[in-house]
């Protein structure tokens, strides 16, 4: 492994910002390191987004005399945890107190915190990958503390606790789901004895705020391969207790038209084909969710097999609970929902001879995310007969193909009756009411089947022609 202070010159920035701190820390006799994610991430060649910045002595007061300094006028401090952190918009640093802490059975906020020294530090982390810490003062500037044996399991790629698993999971559950993240992120192995301490423990999530958990699940479908850590919460039980809804699609089975597995691992084999498409978060948490409600429409037919009539339109209606439940946005809970509704359209539409009104209907309904919806729908094809494969493929290009028409995808996105409402009224002698909603309709419904032009003109005649329909 690269000697640290050579992985240091790599980030100018935080090279610069740790200078500083360790400086201030010579002068002021006080020990200073860099800990945790920073010194995990410098050994594995990874960008630094953030500095975590640890000093034997007071946390508040260190980092109120780095941020003059470094230049921020103010600190963000938090007195009962001994931490502060330091507004840089370029890389934030947060400086803390050597400490250690003890918790109440039934909350995970400490109920008491007390200073220690570097070891009494390091020793409360999560995962010995974590327990590491760089000295950054002049004199010693690159030593690396190492108690817990952190790069000798980088080195194994395991994720395993400096105490014993219970202990460390115990006084914070949310660790847990952090382990299912770094194993998903880094591609790394529990350790077996964290493993059986999930298992034992997963009710012990009862106690963790909705929002954090929601946190962990979205950094997980963040990861390279989110199937990894959403594996792990499933075989540990912790998934029944985040996510309930996607536990039960566990040993679901389907007939096997598009897909060869289960609903779950189906659903996580579409989560993985679209991390390989897309960055985007909110895709990826679609493809989580888009079957969601298989497993309360699933009937068994005669001649079919296993059928989930309705469950796009099921689920729709049920990511509302999940995602009150969850905190989500009101935003992406309706960019869920509709995303749910939906994710059937294309696939239909790429099993049969494809007309121009049912792309613009499909558009219509999509509005700007309709490039998501398709990103969506490819990752869904998750058959292992090459043959099928290419055929809905071919048939997805040429859906998409009909949609690159920018103008006419423009009109779509902003698609409404030509003729507008007030001119309704005023020709047809109508209050406003009902009816006039109708004939609009009537007229936007032949535009997308393609009856007449999506022009005034013909718009009017339209309406002319089917008004009596109404009045």
């Amino acid at each position: 492994m690269a000697n640290i202070k050579e992985l240091f010159t790599q980030h100018a920035e935080a090279t610069k910002i740790l200078r500083m701190a360790g400086e201030l820390g010579q002068e002021s006799k006080t020990e200073v390191y860099v800990v945790g994610g920073v010194v995990r991430d410098l050994m594995l060649g990874k960008d630094i987004h953030e500095i975590d910045i640890m000093v034997v002595g007071d946390g508040i007061e260190f980092a109120d005399r780095l941020a003059k300094r470094m230049g921020v006028k103010k600190i963000v401090p938090f007195k009962n945890f001994g931490t502060a952190q330091i507004p840089n918009k370029s890389l934030p640093t947060e400086v803390a107190s050597a400490r250690t802490e003890s918790y109440n059975e039934d909350s995970r906020k400490p109920k008491e915190v007390q200073y220690t020294d570097l070891k009494g530090d390091l020793i409360r982390r999560d995962f010995t990958i974590n327990t590491m810490a760089v000295d950054v003062r002049p004199d010693h500037f690159g030593d690396l503390h190492d108690p817990f044996g952190g790069i000798q399991d980088i080195h194994k790629k395991r994720l395993v606790t400096p105490l014993d698993p219970d202990e460390t999971f115990s006084d914070d559950p949310l660790r847990m789901m952090r382990a299912a993240y770094f194993a998903s992120k880094l591609q790394f192995t529990i350790d077996e004895s964290c493993i059986e301490s999930m298992k034992r423990q997963a009710d012990r999530l009862n106690i963790v705020s909705k929002e954090r958990i929601t946190g962990e699940i979205l950094k997980i479908l963040a990861s390279p391969k989110p199937s990894i850590g959403l594996t792990i919460l499933q075989e540990t039980g912790l998934m029944k207790q985040v996510f309930p809804e996607i536990h039960a699609m566990y040993g679901m089975q389907q007939t096997p038209e598009f897909h060869h597995k289960d609903v779950f691992y189906h659903t996580l084999q579409v989560v993985d084909n679209t991390a390989r498409l897309t960055d985007k978060m909110e895709i990826r948490f679609a493809a989580l969710v888009h079957d969601i409600a298989k497993p309360i429409t699933r009937r068994i037919d005669k001649k079919k097999g296993y059928t989930f009539h309705g469950h796009d339109a099921v689920g729709e209606r049920m990511l509302i609970k999940v995602a009150k439940r969850m905190k989500l946005s009101n935003n992406l809970r309706d960019y869920l929902k509709k995303m749910t509704l939906l994710h059937l359209r294309p696939i239909v539409l790429a099993k049969k001879e494809i007309s121009d009104s049912a792309v613009r209907r499909l558009m219509v309904l999509a509005g700007d995310d309709i490039d998501d919806l398709m990103k969506l729908c490819r990752a869904d094809i998750t058959s292992k007969n090459p043959e099928k494969v290419k055929k809905y493929m071919g048939n997805f290009e040429r859906v998409e193909a009909l949609m690159k028409d920018v103008v006419e995808r423009d009109k779509m996105r902003s698609f409404q009756s030509p003729v507008r409402g007030d001119e309704i009224m005023k020709v047809c002698e109508l209050r406003e009411g009902k009816s006039i909603g109708k004939i609009k309709s009537a007229i936007e419904e032949a535009i997308l089947d393609g009856e007449i032009e999506n022009t005034y003109e013909a718009a009017y005649e339209y309406m002319l022609q089917i008004k009596e329909n109404y009045i």
